[in-house]
């Protein structure tokens, strides 16, 4: 009896294993895709890019409905989606871009510290960049406080810091975002995400560059 407990133990760690491993793994193929369709992809072609991502992305969070790291990658994606459509479909753009709301409402609420708070880094950009009542959710207010609480859950992070520097810029705080520019240029490389690095480096120096001119 006791063997066979043993077994069902061994067995059911090695199933698990195996599907972390796979999800692990099609988030990485994810990863790239969706920095493949953010920097290397022109504008015209962005739109059906993220589409189908969308779709692929979906079809991960399906498969893993509890996974909180699958619902953190379809809402990034969706937001993605969303800019790409841009004033030119306003209605489709606010559909994806409250999806990727809820989705991300979802993940922290299953686990709030998956992938270093990056639901929160997202839902504050989402908040701040969305238009507000009566034509969307956006809320400025509700937009630095999720983007604060990405930054104490990683405070040296590239995306946690570039975000909130860019909400600050927005907010014609030029100085403090210039200090949170240069903290997300400081930050430490992501093994398997140096094509998101490169491009993301890319945005902090046009931000910086920006906050810097409004200085002189």
């Amino acid at each position: 009896m006791k063997r066979w407990m043993l077994y069902t133990c061994l067995t059911l760690l090695t199933h698990a294993a195996f599907a972390d491993e796979h999800l692990e793994s099609e988030l990485g193929n994810l990863q790239h895709a969706w920095a493949k369709a953010t920097y290397q992809t022109t504008k015209e072609q962005q739109e059906p890019a993220f589409k189908a991502l969308s779709e692929q992305a979906h079809q991960l969070t399906a498969k893993n409905p509890d996974a909180s790291e699958a619902m953190i990658w379809e809402a990034i994606v969706l937001s993605g989606y969303a800019k790409s459509m841009g004033p030119l479909h306003p209605v489709n753009a606010l559909k994806a871009a409250e999806q990727a709301r809820d989705l991300l409402l979802a993940s922290i609420k299953a686990n709030p510290q998956a992938l270093n708070g990056s639901a929160y880094t997202t839902l504050g950009s989402l908040y701040f960049r969305v238009p507000g009542w009566p034509i969307g959710f956006g809320d400025k207010k509700k937009g630095r406080e999720y983007l604060e609480k990405a930054l104490q859950l990683n405070p040296n992070g590239i995306d946690s810091n570039y975000f909130y520097a860019d909400y600050l810029r927005a907010q014609g705080d030029n100085a403090q975002a210039v200090t949170y520019y240069q903290k997300a240029l400081q930050a430490p490389a992501r093994p398997g995400r140096e094509d998101a690095d490169a491009g993301r480096k890319m945005d902090i120096e046009e931000g910086l560059r920006l906050a810097q001119s409004k200085l002189k």
